[in-house]
């Protein structure tokens, strides 16, 4: 069975306070995929780019007015980054000890942007997306793909349990599409090439080794570049998917990969939803793929639509408790449900 057919969060997390936060998600996830928390509230060097400050290696950034930049040399920001990574790994350490999951097969996922994201949202020093330039979109992939790998492995040895890796690339499909705003209106970013898009996606998969995973919330999802790729599993928002989506995804799961469906909402809905809901809303979707439940048991895995950052403490909570029990009741009687 898949690693990534079960319950999980997406990464992100409300609150400033990251023992809280790992406190909750490994006590919540420990029957399922346990992740290390992301949480932007804290400000520069914590959101999903930030902490690309921290993983990069020989490579810095700073903070901008339009948000972080390539620097000549590591600063106060990438400073940040390193010293609340730090803390957010501590904090899951304690989680793990006390949770007792230390030494066992259970595993734990890390996230990090994705290399084409990455590129996209970084400036370069004149101030034009770091995707306009092929040498710098393929130094900083090999940064990020080597960073990533050392974080996977250092909390590995930490925890004594198998570590997992995702890649957020909210911007993949604008990136593809040439969708990315240049500077000014007459300097356009021009559409990322697809050959190129699988090359960087695999060098990551490649460099950090074992079970990777792609995430991303955006709509019109490229799924011929996904099954072309090296990547284990993919995770999605049901909100987004449309019928070539669909058709996308049934190719993808044929391929004996693993597909992640965000089934529960980001933010708490009016009505506090069940677990037999939630169930109901995840096989509404599987059983549009043309597949009998039982094939599906070991592929899909349960997540909420997209980070929780902007949840309540509550619902991020129960979010992460639904998507677990859910995933878990699919595996166990799909057909039941």
């Amino acid at each position: 069975m898949s690693v990534f057919a079960s319950g999980s969060g997406i990464g992100s997390w409300p609150g400033i306070k990251p023992r809280e936060a790992a406190e909750v998600v490994v006590g919540e996830l420990a029957g399922g995929l346990p992740h290390i928390v992301e949480l932007p509230a804290r400000g520069v060097g914590a959101d999903m780019l930030g902490r690309a400050g921290a993983l990069l290696i020989d490579v810095a950034i700073d903070i901008v007015p339009r948000g972080y930049r390539v620097a000549a040399r590591p600063g106060a920001v990438v400073r940040r980054a390193v010293s609340l990574l730090d803390e957010d790994m501590d904090a899951l350490e304690e989680a793990w000890e006390v949770a007792g999951l230390g030494g066992g097969e259970r595993a734990l996922k890390v996230q990090a942007p994705g290399p084409i994201t990455l590129a996209a949202e970084l400036e370069l020093a004149n101030g034009h997306r770091a995707i306009t330039d092929a040498g710098a979109v393929r130094d900083l992939a090999a940064s990020l793909a080597e960073g990533v790998a050392a974080h996977r492995a250092a909390l590995a040895r930490r925890l004594e349990t198998p570590v997992v890796v995702q890649f957020d690339e909210p911007s993949l499909p604008r990136a593809l599409g040439g969708r990315l705003g240049g500077v000014t209106a007459l300097s356009p970013v021009a559409p990322l090439d697809e050959a190129v898009a699988v090359a960087l996606l695999d060098t990551c998969v490649a460099t950090v080794s074992g079970e990777v995973l792609l995430h991303s919330c955006a709509p019109e999802l490229p799924w011929k570049i996904l099954q072309d790729s090296s990547f284990n599993a993919v995770s999605v928002d049901v909100n987004t998917l449309a019928a070539a989506d669909l058709d996308g995804i049934a190719a993808f799961v044929e391929s004996g990969r693993t597909v992640m469906l965000g089934v529960v909402a980001a933010s708490a809905p009016p009505r506090r939803p069940s677990t037999e809901e939630v169930a109901a809303a995840l096989v509404a979707v599987t059983d549009r793929l043309g597949f009998a439940r039982s094939a599906l048991r070991d592929r899909i895995g349960v997540t909420p639509a997209c980070g929780l950052a902007g949840a309540t403490p509550e619902w991020a909570r129960l979010a992460i408790e639904l998507s677990r029990t859910a995933a878990e009741a699919f595996a166990e009687d799909p057909d039941a449900i």
